[in-house]
């Protein structure tokens, strides 16, 4: 079974060279480059990225399962400072979205920050230096900040279902297509009915003798109004650079008057969406019985809406079938479901999301208390601005707990935190000091208000549970207001919310108080 990359004990290297820089970035995918190119900008130069993998891209390295591409606009997935006029498509495909951050690499120069195959064992913060201590694969680092950039949607989360290890064929998820395996003239199973998994079952489901669509919670599919962008249109967007940034802000809009409605429950904006969907289902699907199975039963935006114009098309063919008995265990040759019937496959692939909450570099990340931040949290997660994390001095997380945007784009939030992060550093900087920890009181007052917000969104009352949820059942992953207010938000370091230590913490047994005039 192919999972999610893990470091090997026996094959670690037993001598680590030594490094000492002002800011260690975790990950080198969108919010890693966001990060580092935000940091050149302002002067600071003395940076690493270390990254486990052996190439830049995150998601887009690794998600290559057959028709792998982003739901949300091209230009919107594109930073502001390294805008593309190269896109394909209205919304681009997994190979271009790859090429696109390694030649922004490229471009910013990035390459010598960079150290490829550097797993993160252990970053822990040590009090006396007031200094991050990280252990890599091949490196001793020694920063004063740690950005964390790996990332919610990297590590395959696999379903406990009895008797998966049994199974005699071959099983991976889609985050880990095993594209040697062959599915032409095989019985196919797929177990998940997500963005993945819309996805590539329209794209596999020509090649095998027959698809079995395991399907927990129908989801709501809205038409994707993809194009192709031609040679004459790229080429008026390089000759007219502007263009596209027009084009970005476009695309904002329409996330901010047209998607973000519907997150806040807002009725006609909402029925207007739920209506779309339901004539797309209608046309699409003359099976009443099948159009039945198919219709979701929960508020849409109460989990993320899909996006596809070949979904419903492709479970309307002959060799698809759609399996909504709950499966009751795995057996060599097939799967079971609670209705006791077994079901023959050659190949299962799972579309079952990703670890969240419980990722394994929330594991090995350490504050001053000693405790990880998977410890520290405990079954609720709090996050300041998405960001910091109170008893973790000087971490800034990147599209963490607290900071998705459920409509929008993951891009422009990423930048939005880099320039939070970026201020905080030159801020301590200009006054001498050396960490900033987030005020417990800031943290609960922000959770508080952030709580309000997400109590009247759809993702509190729509009527489901999604990977948006915290063990607690609150969307805890989620930024409840819009894209502008997150940016205005997060455009300044506030000083006022943190206690400041000056260099020599080892000598100063309490923070500084800082009074900070209006």
């Amino acid at each position: 079974m192919t999972t999610a990359a893990t470091t090997n004990p026996d094959a670690q290297v037993t001598h680590r060279d030594d490094l000492e820089v002002t800011v260690a970035i975790i990950g080198a995918a969108f919010s890693g480059i966001a990060a580092g190119v935000n940091l050149k900008n302002a002067g600071v130069t003395d940076f690493v990225m270390v990254e486990r993998a052996d190439d830049v891209g995150g998601v887009w390295r690794d998600n290559t399962y057959p028709g792998a591409a982003c739901d949300t606009p091209s230009h919107l997935y594109s930073y502001s400072f390294a805008p593309n006029a190269e896109w394909q498509r209205s919304y681009s495909r997994q190979p271009q979205i790859l090429a696109y951050q390694q030649r922004v690499v490229a471009e910013e120069n990035l390459e010598p920050h960079l150290r490829l195959g550097e797993e993160v064992l252990d970053a822990s913060w040590d009090h006396a230096s007031q200094r991050w201590i990280i252990e890599t694969t091949r490196l001793n680092i020694t920063a004063r900040f740690l950005l964390d950039c790996a990332g919610p949607l990297v590590e395959p989360s696999l379903p406990d279902i009895e008797g998966l290890d049994s199974f005699a064929g071959p099983v991976f998820h889609s985050a880990r297509w095993d594209h040697e395996v062959p599915l032409n003239g095989k019985r196919v199973a797929v177990i998940g009915t997500g963005a993945s998994a819309v996805q590539f079952v329209p794209e596999v489901q020509p090649q095998v003798d027959r698809l079995l669509v395991f399907q927990r919670t129908a989801p709501w599919v809205s038409p994707k109004l993809d194009r192709r962008i031609g040679k004459l249109e790229r080429r008026i967007l390089r000759v007219v650079p502007v263009l596209s940034k027009l084009l970005r802000a476009n695309q904002l809009a329409y996330r901010e008057l047209g998607h973000y409605p519907v997150m806040r429950r807002r009725q006609v904006a909402r029925k207007a969406a739920e209506a779309i969907s339901r004539a797309m289902l209608r046309v699409q699907v003359r099976d009443p019985r099948l159009r039945a199975q198919l219709k979701p039963n929960f508020e849409i935006g109460c989990k993320r809406i899909l996006m596809s114009n070949q979904w419903y098309k492709a479970l309307g063919r002959p060799n698809i079938d759609l399996v909504t008995e709950g499966i009751r265990e795995i057996r060599p040759g097939g799967i079971v479901t609670a209705d006791g019937v077994e079901h023959p496959v050659d190949v299962i692939v799972l579309g079952t999301g990703f670890h969240v909450f419980d990722a394994e570099i929330a594991q090995r990340v350490h504050g001053r208390h000693g405790e990880s931040l998977t410890e520290a949290w405990g079954s609720d997660p709090k996050v300041f601005r998405g960001t910091t994390v109170h008893g973790f001095p000087n971490l800034f997380r990147f599209a963490s707990v607290g900071s998705g945007l459920g409509h929008g784009s993951m891009v422009w939030q990423m930048e939005a935190q880099a320039t939070y992060a970026v201020d905080a550093i030159r801020t301590l900087d200009r006054m001498g000091m050396a960490s900033a920890d987030v005020r417990p009181s800031a943290v609960d007052d922000y959770i508080e208000d952030v709580s309000g917000k997400l109590q009247t969104s759809v993702w509190m009352g729509g009527g489901c549970r999604s990977w948006y949820m915290d063990s607690s059942g609150a969307p805890t992953v989620l930024w409840p207001k819009s894209m502008t207010e997150y940016r205005w938000t997060t455009r300044h370091f506030d000083v006022e919310n943190y206690e400041l230590r000056p260099e020599l913490a080892a000598t100063v047994p309490q923070p500084v108080a800082l009074e900070v005039v209006a």
